[in-house]
């Protein structure tokens, strides 16, 4: 009983230099890209009239990044297709045209079930409820945020697609016209 009692006072003991530690790198200003410390971002969108729609917050992690996603007044009861698009432009007057195809690092076909796929920017659709309300966190592991390498989003567009992605049609999954827009700074 008093070895346990020993353990559980050394935990709670380390506990508190521990969490003093995880702030400290949060803030440390000259980490990496990429790396945990490094910023995350925010990224509005907006419908192709021009409204703001929501937000998505992006984090980078030591192996992606994650997308959280907080919108409001899309379809209601729909699945729509999400991507990272290769230009952050979204020119309403376009229809968001201006943001380019699908953001890929590599020589690869669209669908997240094609064996030659996905590009980088292919990302499972997303179900929009009853209320028109969409939120969701999406993990993308071929991508980064921040530094001078390939696979960085800064400078990129998300876009979501008036319909599904069907993950296999060439060259971007017949997800129908793009709904909504947010420029990565």
């Amino acid at each position: 009983m008093s070895r346990t009692i020993a353990i559980a006072a050394a935990a709670l003991l380390a506990a508190p230099a521990l969490a003093q530690d995880v702030p400290a790198r949060a803030e440390n200003a000259t980490a990496a890209p990429g790396q945990p410390g490094f910023p995350e971002r925010t990224a509005t969108f907006m419908s192709v009239e021009g409204t703001p729609l929501g937000k998505a917050t992006i984090a980078p992690l030591p192996h992606g990044v994650l997308f959280t996603l907080d919108l409001q007044g899309l379809p209601p009861e729909s699945w729509l297709g999400f991507h990272i698009h290769e230009t952050g432009e979204c020119d309403t007057g376009t229809g968001f045209k201006s943001a380019g195809g699908h953001f890929s690092i590599a020589e690869t076909e669209h669908g997240l079930m094609v064996e030659a796929g996905p590009h980088s920017g292919d990302m499972p659709n997303q179900y929009v409820g009853a209320d028109g309300i969409l939120r969701a966190q999406v993990f993308n592991t071929f991508v980064q945020l921040g530094g001078e390498n390939a696979s960085d989003l800064t400078g990129r567009a998300l876009m979501l697609h008036s319909g599904p992605d069907d993950y296999v049609s060439q060259p971007a999954g017949d997800a129908g016209d793009r709904l909504a827009c947010a420029v990565i700074e």
